[in-house]
């Protein structure tokens, strides 16, 4: 399984879009855009979960820089949590 770090996303998507998004490039295991606890509001960044290194390198080649609302969105792999 590889984790996807998903920037720059539309404020307005959620987290059943973002898995659409990535579903067309194999397993998606979850997807998740992050919210403001206070507000409530998307942080405009997620994370994606592929069942496969091959699906994850695929989209991120296909959706990197891709404009989607206005936004150049970024995609790569996911840093472990500090």
């Amino acid at each position: 399984m590889t984790k996807l770090y998903v920037g720059n996303l539309p404020f307005g998507i959620t987290d059943q879009q973002l898995m659409e998004m990535f579903s067309k490039f194999g397993k998606v295991d979850s997807a998740a855009v992050i919210m403001d606890k206070f507000s409530g509001k998307s942080k405009g960044f997620g994370f994606v979960e592929l069942e496969n290194d091959e699906s994850a390198q695929k989209a991120i080649k296909e959706l990197n820089g891709v404009q989607m609302d206005g936004r150049n969105v970024t995609v790569s792999v996911a840093r472990p949590k500090r």
